[in-house]
Parts: C-alpha cells; structure tokens; sequence
C-alpha cells in the first residue's frame, strides 16, 4: 500500500524523503513588546523573563466579563522588552539567516501582530535606527563585497534560476546599458538619497565567517505585495507612463488616459517544485545603497493608509527577496567555471505582513473594510496551515495543508516542506485596546512554535582545489617581485670571458670564449642528465604515492561504503521506529480519547442511574404517603358512615317511637271521646279565648328504654359559661312584636366566621321566612359548635325555636301530615313544638353558613 502512495507522487520522493530523514528544528517564534505611546496607559502585557511574557485581563474587560480575571503566561525562544535595540533584535534572530543565505542556504522571515505593533519599524527602521532589511544588506556585502562578479556576469531568467555570460558578453551588455540609462538599475556613483540616508548608516561592522573565496557573488534583489489576494510588482515600470503617477489617499492611483494600472502577477512552479512569482522584476546590486534606494522606490508604491487606529497602516503583505548566486572559479581562478549547475542560488524572504485588526475597532467601510477582510483571510489560512502541519507531525496524520487557499501560503510552502529556516517575530503593543487581538497572536504564536521544519541540506559545490584565487593573484604579482628559475639557472653558469677581438691576429680571445662555452655546454648536459635522473626518481616517488593514496582510497571508500551501509540500516530502522512510534502515540491517542468517551458515558450513566434511583426514592415515598393518606380517608369515611349510620339508626328509632306515641295519643283522646258525654252542641272557642287562653306545652316523649344510646360528641368546657354566636343575615326585617328573642353574652355576626364560632359554644340562626297566609315566620336555629379533626368548626342543630305573628282573621296552616279531622267536626289544635335536629353542619375557616339548612323535626300533636 505505501509502495503505491509513493508512485502516485514520484516527483516528491528526492526532495522529501531526505527532508524526513533529516533532523527537524520548530520554526523560531521570537516575541517584540513595543512601548507604550502614554506612559501612564493601561498596560496588559508583562515580560516575565528573557523567554516568558504574561498577559493581564484589563480592567475594562472584567467588568464586561462579570469580573473574570484571568493571568495567561506564554513561552518563546526569546523575548525582546521595549528597551531591546535593533542591533540586539538583528543579531538574535537575523544573523544566523544571512549567514546560511551565504553559505547557500534559504530563510524566511515573518513579522506578524495588529496593527500598530511596530511591524514595520522592525522590519524598515527609522531615521538613526535601521531595522533588520538595511543590517541585512549591510551584513551580505560586508561579507561578499570584495567577491562580487561584474555586473551582468550573471543574468536572470523567467524560470527561477540564473544564466552565466562569459567576460565579452557582460561587457557588451554593460555598454549596452550605460547607453540607455535604465531606472531600474541604480548606479553606485549616484548620490545617497538623503531621505534614507540615516537608515542604512549602520555604525556596528557585522560579517559572516567561513566565506567561500574561491566563488564570485552576486546579489539580486525584487520586492512584491500581496494585496486582496493579488500580487504586483513594486519595482515593476508601468507602460507608457512618462510622469510618475499621483496617488490619492486611498493609496489607488489617479485615473489618468496616459497611465496604465499595474497588473497582478502569477505563481508558477521550477522544475524543482519551488513556488516563484512569473515576470517578477529583479534587479542587481552591488552595494547597501543601491539595494536599499531599489527597496525605497519600491515601498513609495506600496499601498498604505489612515484608519481609526494607526496613521500609516499597511493595507497589503510585502515581500523583499535577496537572491544571492554563487558560481566557483575555474582552475585558473581567474574566470568564473561556465557551468550553469555548478550555479548555487540562494534566497532571503523578509515579510512585512499587514496587521490583523477588527473592523468595529478601525471604523473601516468601503474599500478599507474590503482590504482588512481579504487582510484577516489570509492571515487565517496560514494560521490554518500551521495548525495541520502541527497536527500531521505530532499525531502522524497526513492532512493536507492548505497552501492553496491563500497566496501567501502558496508562495512560501516550500520553506514549511524543508527548502529553508523559518523565524518569525511576533510584534505586540501591550496597551489595554489591544488585550483580545494580542490573545490571538499569541495562540497563533503557540501553535506555531510546535511546528518543525526540516533542516536544510549542505550544498556541495565543485570539488577543485581550494586557493585559486590567490594562487592567480600570485602569479600575477611575480613579474616584478621574484626570480624566475630560468634566471637561477643562468646564474649558476661561469661567468663568459670578454668577446671582443681587438686585432687580426688576436687568438687568444675566441678559443677562451670557446672552452667558456664548452664548460657550460658540459655543465648544461650534467645538470640535464641530473634533472633527469631526478625527475625518474620523483616520477617513482609519484608514483609509489599515488598507488599508496589510491590503496588508501580504496580502504577508505571501502569504510565508507560499510559505514554508509551501516548508516542506511540504522537510518531505515530509525524511520521504521519513528513511523511506529508515531502509530503507537495516535493509537495511545485514539485509546486515551475512547476511553475519555467511555468514562464520560460512564458517569452519564452513573447520574442517569443515580437520578432513576432517586426518582424511584421519591415515588415509593410518595406512595407510602399515599397509602397513609388513602387508609387516614378510609379511616375518616368509615367512621363518617359509622357515625351516619348510628344518627340515621337514631333518628329513625325516634321517628318510630313518635309515630307511637302519636298513635297513643290518638287512642287516648279517642277513649276520652268515647267515655264523656256529649253535648247537644258543642261550643267552639273563639280566636280571642285561644289567645287570652294559654295552651300548656305537651311534654316530650320520654325516651324509649331499650332504644340504644346516641354517641355524643366532645363538648367544649361549660365552667365559664355558655356563649353564643348570634347569627342574624343582613337581610332580616325588623318586626313590631312584643316577644323579641334575646340572648345574653351573644356575639352578633351578619357573616359567620371561624374566629367568632372558635369563642363560642353555641350557634342561633335567625331565619325568616313568608308563611302561606302572608304572614312573616321568624324561626330561632339553635345549635352546638364543636371542633373538628380538620381544625375547622362544625355546628350541631339541636333545636328550632318559631316565632310568628297571625292575623285574627286569618286562617291556619296545616301540615302536609296533619291528622284526619275529628269525628265531631272540630279542629284540633297543633303543638309549636318540634322536634330536636339530628344533623350536623361542619364549616371551615372562610366559609360561609346561609339560610339554607337541614333538619329532622317531628310533627305537630293535636291537644285532646
């Protein structure tokens, strides 16, 4: 399976699978505390140490937070307070980039915060205080300057890489150029533009070490933007556009019929799958100045603006590139090699990215509120693409990172597959405004410093012999200074005695300058067969050393081939340990977070469990108070029926009985008819007699002795007396009679209440009531109060006393259940006495007693 993943993507296996193999550093998060514009500002931002900053919750904040407060430490690898110099900053974070940058290696620097941080100042600098960029450069040709190739020597193409002209082709195109003046390359006998003449005027002296003297330098510089996801060109001359262009304050440029906007470039991939920006312009240069005027130009074109928050707010990211060539010397040392692989290329990328800001803080709208959308959009998918790169390293996952959905990312992905060191500076401004921004930045900061890039393989260059260039430097210099060996030579010879013949006859001269000639002839040839016999010699001696370094070669390459394999095995077998261990941590994971899920079901079983148990607590409770309350109801009813049953029981004996005795009665006066003697004509009292006469009240049946005893209630203590409630409704009339009922040590009430019937312990209730002849009947209901389980009162009606008034011309009333008439054709007379009532009306607290009411009453006995 993993044999067919590798197929699908061959062109990645060179480049990343030595990436992997290799050691792997986390990207460097360095932390810059800006200081505060007031000094007596509210700050949230404290340096705890040289590698620790805590963040205070504002005051502002808590009350909005009901009083939160919450102190948050975070850690970087080192943190710059608001009295760090830019020196101290560059050396820390940048030098180790330039040197790498010399020595063929690539880099990427971020400055990241909200706006008005101070990203710019880091990068840029002010009047008497360079920023990183200007000591960069200033560093790069410290170092090189002496070593840089003419100009044009090497030339740039549209694929990312360099092209090398010989001698006579760089200075055709020189003279070429001087003889159209181009604007975008400076001239180093141009003078300093003053405006940032203070910028670069670095007073501390930095160089890299272990400088390659044997390879000429050159130094390419191009400067982008990206701006609401577009990317242009700063140093890129518009079209027929004669008179630089004016720019308004939305930092657009004038509309104008001779200028033409500048277009959007594109990103495009080298045949080694590093991201570059197509038709991107780059200029060489061959000093600090010059480098820094190309940026200068470049940065007037950059678009910036006022917001509610700082005066000059960058409104896109820029990019400045260093691009720096490395091409080594021949074998003469004294023209570069014409061989364009030996050409080694490296890059320095330092990003000014645009400050995240909230648009409820900057008051932005229109083409503000557009540029700061498109702004935190992109500063999301990096903040993104770091968390998935941290996720695919740390869990084994492989996520793809979205490099694609922004073009920042895009552009610089190859850095965070291991084409180079990564550094990034987060600025903050610890003022109270900023505390939510600021906690973005540094979450953001805090996953990104978890994030390792591969570390970059050493480039090898040619393998000549070191010291070329002074060796040619030596020979250069030896015409005039040394002798040559041809001079020592000739030296050694006798001296040749004096040529000149001064007569004819002289004989002497020639044969001294022939034997002269002769010695030197000989001492030539010895001096040849010396050299000779010693160049065999040293030609052996050669030859003795090349075999014993070629055996030594041969051992050692031997070694090395056993080291290698040995390497390789331990390497494979340290990647196979890695990709278990990295299995066996997202299985750990996969295990820790089921068993987190099964102990979180655990416990929402245990409440759920504990919860049934409590609801089954509380229903058996329920129901044994239910069950209480339906046997106390059983109870209170089957009393009640108890108690009703006996009073029915009773009342029905005492209507049986005064049946009876009505019966008796009958007989009685129908035994005294019989035995008296009648009259002829019986004499029929008048109303006035009836009245005058006082009819004596029949006594009470006495009671029945085998009648069983009624069970009577609790009373209430008599030993200080009997009161009474004295029930009269609103609603009685007062009448003109001369019995008028009065009870003594009564409270009269139009409403019966509790509180009255509690301080009583008898009841009457006047009732009154219009009788069949017209008459008004006043009838007295008398009853006992007593108290009942309930904590109420409950009233007993024992007795109805009638009080009425009848006209003398009136008629009686007869009851429904009167007795026949007399056999003599007389009326007999009723009694007014009834009997007592044996129901009993119970009330609670609040209620209301009415006229209506219930009552058992004997009827009336006619007098004999």
């Amino acid at each position: 399976m993993s044999m067919t993943r590798r197929t699908k993507t061959p062109r990645k296996l060179p480049v990343k699978k030595g990436s992997q193999t290799s050691l792997k550093d986390p990207v460097g998060v360095y932390c810059r505390v800006r200081p505060l514009s007031i000094p007596d500002q509210e700050c949230c931002i404290e340096v705890i140490s040289s590698t620790t900053v805590q963040l205070h919750t504002p005051e502002g904040y808590r009350l909005n937070r009901n009083g939160d407060y919450k102190e948050t430490q975070y850690s970087f690898k080192q943190v710059f307070g608001t009295h760090t110099t830019q020196k101290e900053l560059f050396d820390a974070v940048a030098n180790p980039l330039v040197e790498d940058l010399i020595h063929g290696k690539n880099g990427l620097l971020f400055t990241y915060g909200v706006t008005g941080s101070g990203k710019t100042h880091t990068m840029t600098g002010s009047p008497g205080e360079g920023g990183l960029l200007p000591r960069c450069l200033d560093m790069i040709f410290n170092s090189v300057g002496s070593l840089q190739a003419k100009r044009y020597v090497f030339k740039s193409n549209d694929r990312n890489s360099m092209d090398i002209q010989c001698e006579v082709d760089a200075l055709l195109e020189r003279q070429k150029r001087e003889a159209t003046p181009n604007p975008k390359t400076p001239s180093s006998k141009r003078q300093v533009d003053p405006e940032f003449a203070d910028m670069i005027n670095v007073q501390e002296f930095c160089k890299a070490q272990d400088v390659d003297e044997d390879s000429v330098y050159g130094v390419f510089v191009s400067y982008i933007e990206i701006y609401n996801n577009y990317i242009y060109d700063l140093l890129e001359e518009a079209l027929f556009d004669p008179i630089k262009p004016k720019w308004n304050s939305c930092s657009t440029p004038v509309k104008s019929t001779d200028f033409v906007p500048p277009q959007s470039k594109l990103l495009r991939e080298d045949k080694n799958h590093n991201m570059y920006v197509a038709g991107c312009t780059e200029v060489e240069v061959k000093s600090t100045e010059e480098a820094f005027e190309v940026f200068w130009r470049g940065q007037k074109k950059r678009r910036i603006a006022n917001t509610h928050l700082n005066r000059e707010s960058s409104r896109s990211h820029s990019v400045f590139n260093i691009k720096l060539v490395q091409a080594p010397l021949d074998a003469d040392g004294d023209n570069v090699l014409q061989e364009k692989e030996q050409i080694t290329i490296s890059q320095l990328s330092l990003v000014d990215l645009a400050g995240s800001e909230r648009t409820n803080r900057t008051k932005a709208e229109g083409n503000r509120l557009r540029e700061a959308g498109n702004i935190n959009q992109s500063l999301m998918t990096l903040r993104t693409c770091m968390e998935v790169l941290r996720e695919n390293q740390m869990y084994g996952t492989n996520k793809m990172v979205p490099y694609r959905d922004s073009k920042l990312t895009h552009l610089f992905k190859n850095y965070f597959d291991g084409e180079g060191k990564v550094r990034l500076i987060v600025c903050v401004n610890p003022k109270a405004e900023d505390y939510e921004e600021s906690l973005q930045v540094m979450r953001f900061a805090e996953v990104t410093q978890e994030v390792e890039v591969a570390r970059p393989v050493d480039k090898v260059i040619c393998g000549l012999t070191p010291g070329r260039r002074y060796r040619h430097q030596a020979r250069g210099g030896a015409v005039g200074d040394e002798p040559l060996v041809s001079e020592v030579v000739l030296q050694s010879f006798p001296p040749l005695p004096s040529c000149e013949i001064l007569d004819v006859n002289d004989e002497q001269t020639l044969p001294r300058l022939i034997e002269a000639l002769e010695k030197r002839h000989r001492l030539r040839q010895m001096m040849a067969d010396e050299f000779s016999r010693q160049a065999i010699a040293f030609k052996a001696l050669l030859q003795e050393f090349d075999n014993a370094v070629l055996n030594k070669e041969n051992y050692i390459q031997g070694k090395l081939n056993e080291k290698e394999k040995v390497i390789s095995g331990q390497k494979l077998e340290i990647e196979q340990l890695e990709k278990k261990n990295k299995t066996l941590e997202y299985k750990m994971e996969v295990l820790e977070k089921t068993a987190a899920i099964y102990e979180e079901d655990q416990r929402a079983l245990q409440q759920r469990l504990e919860a049934q148990g409590q609801r089954l607590q509380r229903q058996l409770s329920d129901k044994r108070r239910l069950e209480a309350r339906l046997q106390g109801m059983v109870t209170e009813t089957s009393m009640k029926w108890e108690k009703e049953c006996e009073r029915r029981g009773a009342a029905k004996q005492l209507e049986m009985q005064n049946k009876l005795w009505v019966k008796d009665e009958k007989l009685k006066q129908l035994k005294a008819i019989v035995t008296e003697p009648k009259s002829d004509k019986p004499e029929r009292p008048s109303r006035e007699r009836d009245r005058e006469k006082v009819t004596p009240r029949s006594a009470s049946p006495p009671p029945v002795p085998n009648a069983p005893p009624i069970r009577l209630r609790h009373r209430r203590s008599r030993s200080a007396g009997d009161r009474w409630v004295d029930h009269k409704p609103a609603s009685n009339v007062q009448t003109e009679t001369v019995m008028q009922p009065h009870v003594p040590h009564a409270i009269t009430v139009s409403v019966p209440s509790e509180k009255a019937l509690a301080k009583c312990e008898k009841y009457m209730l006047t009732h009154q009531e219009l009788a069949s002849d017209g008459e008004i009947e006043t009838k007295l209901i008398k009853g006992d109060v007593f108290k009942t389980r309930g904590g109420g009162q409950s009233v007993q009606f024992t007795d109805i006393e009638t009080v009425k008034q009848e006209s003398p011309t009136g008629r009686k009333r007869r009851s429904s259940t009167a007795a026949p008439a007399q056999p003599d054709g007389t009326e007999s007379e009723w009694t007014d006495v009834e009997t007592r009532c044996s129901v009993a009306v119970e009330m609670r607290a609040g209620s209301q007693l009415g006229p209506g009411y219930q009552h058992h009453a004997q009827p009336k006995r006619k007098k004999p």
